[in-house]
């Protein structure tokens, strides 16, 4: 008798189901540490007396009239600091005070403002009491996340793993984001629609697969041995499935776990199957299983024994495996290859200077693709642009063609400055990026012909870096208009880190249709939307980044006049700091090149680890920005450094 169509899927539900329980639970008891290594520069009896004495008239006098806790603005209820223990305990907080003290951010124009000797007694209070990591000592590296392949993740590594390229994208949900990207574990979760397309999914790709290998004559991926008759039917399948299986799992396998797949494949030859069928119910089987679908690291996986230093019970090294996992799905969003496994088993890939030749070797290696196009991707926003329509209207030249072409253009320079190993200040300012013939001719850049991209100079009065490119600028944009409003939003999150508190629930957002009420250039009408107390504080950040983008239309455009008004791109910073156009903005954000490091090592270090960052990680990010001072910012350097990091290297005892 043999299986009916998709009668493998019960059965490997019953078999494989169980298996989540156990396999799930290897991270489920894991404890944050009691305590992480901290100092206090004072003691709390020391500052009582200041902060109710001194402090808190201060933040009655000039900042809980809009941050109390009748409708605090931007979520920030000072009032709540009501004594010295409470306020000790709330570090969160003081951190937006005092970026907002020193950034002349609060308070708002129009309000009272302290005096500089006020300023400086509250500063002198938070750095005497703020309690902070000691990043001299023994340091949490941080949790580890049970992690979904995600989307991505899973057709990279089926195509690796069987040969068979599925379009995971066109079959399954979209993967959920947080922190700004679709790799973080926490979101990554496993609902019954997703479980049934992986049963579904897993039995396409396992007869496609083996019917593949059947007829081509290219190395095989899954039946590397074959029998030659039905007594050596069993070794042959023991060999092959102790293969499949370790790659699959990522790590050496039990004889347990081969025995079970043994099982499935004796089940068909009873049923009257042959070799070939068996093998793919076990590789179906495979394909549905817990350590397939996630990366689980477990204790007891090829790990290292301790270094000299190492002996905190809070940190410990990861498995060689699990370190060639986390290093590939890193730089390729797959599994490792055969060079990273042979490494694994041999315990010599945690040495740096293993690590820095494998990195560059991966970086070299085609499906570094992958990295570019999810981590740029998201980083930038670029998938956001797939989805974006401008007016066909106003701009009956946005197709296609000029989106693609946008996309590709980013995905190039991103790529270029990796390749090349450049410094992370070209992304803000370059003296070239990728064109073809509809791109350059967006630009008014004369001389390019054909659909093939090539290198170009460009203008600096115009051109060059991200921020003006068009993919960036068309994803900022509203479909009739530019925004200023999102443009500076778009710097503040992924060039400085310093993301903007969401509006007002009661404020009205900018309208281009009353113009009764609000009139003239885009500009014009954001500063009279302004006078909103409640808008002002938060647009004076954006808006004046923004306004430096105006002379670039809704679809990355060039443009001297906005309607009939001409253009002004100046912009004037909380700071007093003033600056002309594009160019001008960029020579800004140069001069804020630390706090751009500072975002983008944030940024892929999240990317890296798959999860959001804990207050222990910003020892980890300070010390790579420091490095990265002393390397004039190479982007391999910034790539090593993570992977050097104890987040990605370690995990908690």
């Amino acid at each position: 008798m043999r299986f009916p169509p998709r009668s493998g899927a019960l059965i490997l539900t019953l078999l494989i189901l169980p298996m989540l329980d156990g396999g799930m639970k290897a991270r489920a008891d894991e404890k944050k540490p009691e305590a992480v290594a901290v100092t206090k520069e004072s003691s709390k009896s020391e500052n009582r007396e200041p902060f109710e004495a001194h402090v808190r008239p201060l933040l009655t006098k000039y900042c809980v009239g809009c941050h109390g806790s009748n409708k605090p603005k931007a979520g920030l209820n000072l009032e709540k600091l009501t004594d010295s223990a409470v306020a000790l305990k709330s570090h969160k907080t003081w951190n937006k005070v005092r970026e907002s003290l020193e950034g002349s951010l609060m308070p708002p124009d129009g309000k009272p403002h302290p005096s500089q000797d006020e300023i400086a007694a509250l500063i002198s209070w938070l750095e005497r009491t703020e309690e902070k990591l000691d990043c001299t000592k023994a340091v949490d590296p941080g949790r580890v996340t049970v992690r979904r392949l995600n989307r991505s993740e899973y057709r990279n590594t089926i195509r690796d793993l069987t040969g068979v390229d599925f379009h995971a994208d066109e079959d399954f949900p979209s993967d959920d984001v947080g922190y700004g990207f679709d790799n973080i574990g926490d979101v990554l979760t496993l609902p019954p629609l997703l479980l049934e397309k992986y049963l579904a999914a897993a039995g396409t790709i396992a007869e496609q697969a083996i019917r593949q290998e059947m007829k081509e004559a290219a190395p095989p991926k899954i039946l590397v041995r074959k029998p030659k008759g039905p007594e050596e039917f069993q070794e042959c399948a023991r060999v092959v499935l102790e293969r499949f299986s370790k790659r699959a799992y990522r790590r050496p396998v039990s004889g347990g776990e081969v025995a079970r797949l043994l099982k499935l494949f004796n089940l068909a030859l009873e049923n009257g199957d042959g070799f070939e069928r068996g093998i793919r119910l076990a590789v179906e089987a495979t394909l549905v299983a817990p350590h397939f679908l996630f990366r689980v690291e477990l204790f007891n996986s090829g790990r290292r024994v301790l270094k000299k230093g190492e002996n905190s019970p809070q940190a410990l090294p990861i498995g060689s495996y699990e370190l060639a996992s986390r290093l590939s799905y890193f730089l390729w969003s797959s599994m490792p290859d055969d060079e990273l496994f042979q490494l694994a088993e041999e315990e010599s890939l945690c040495c740096p200077d293993v690590l820095d030749l494998q990195i560059r070797r991966m970086l070299k290696n085609p499906k570094s693709r992958s990295f570019v196009e999810n981590f740029a991707g998201q980083w930038l926003q670029l998938r956001n642009l797939k989805i974006v329509h401008p007016d066909r209207d106003r701009f009956p030249s946005f197709d296609d063609p000029l989106r693609n072409a946008m996309i590709r253009e980013t995905e190039l320079f991103f790529g270029s400055i990796l390749d090349e190993d450049r410094s992370l200040v070209d992304f803000l300012d370059a003296d070239y990026t990728f064109l073809n013939e509809r791109l350059a001719r967006h630009y008014g850049v004369s001389g390019v012909r054909g659909d093939e991209f090539r290198r170009v100079i460009v203008s600096p009065d115009q051109r060059g870096g991200l921020l003006t490119q068009a993919s960036i600028l068309t994803v900022t944009s509203n479909p009739t208009r530019t925004s200023p409003v999102k443009r500076g939003k778009w710097i503040l999150e992924q060039i400085l880190g310093t993301p903007p508190p969401p509006p007002p629930p009661d404020v009205p957002e900018l309208d281009t249709d009353q113009k009764a009420a609000l009139s003239g250039t885009v500009r014009q009408r954001l500063e009279q939307h302004r006078t909103n107390p409640s808008c002002a504080s938060c647009h004076s950040r954006m808006d004046p980044l923004g306004f430096g983008l105006e002379n670039y239309d809704p679809i990355g455009a060039w443009r001297d006049k906005d309607g009939a008004f001409a253009i002004d791109s100046s912009g004037t910073l909380p700071s007093g700091q003033s600056f002309q156009g594009a160019k001008g903005l960029k020579a800004v954000l140069r001069s804020k090149k630390t706090e751009f490091t500072r975002c983008l090592t944030e940024k892929l270090l999240i990317y890296a680890i798959g999860r959001g960052l804990e207050d222990s990680d910003h020892c980890f990010v300070d010390q790579i920005v420091k490095t990265l001072e002393s390397e004039n910012d190479r982007f391999s350097r910034l790539i090593l450094e993570i992977v050097l990091s104890d987040p990605f290297q370690k995990r908690r005892g």
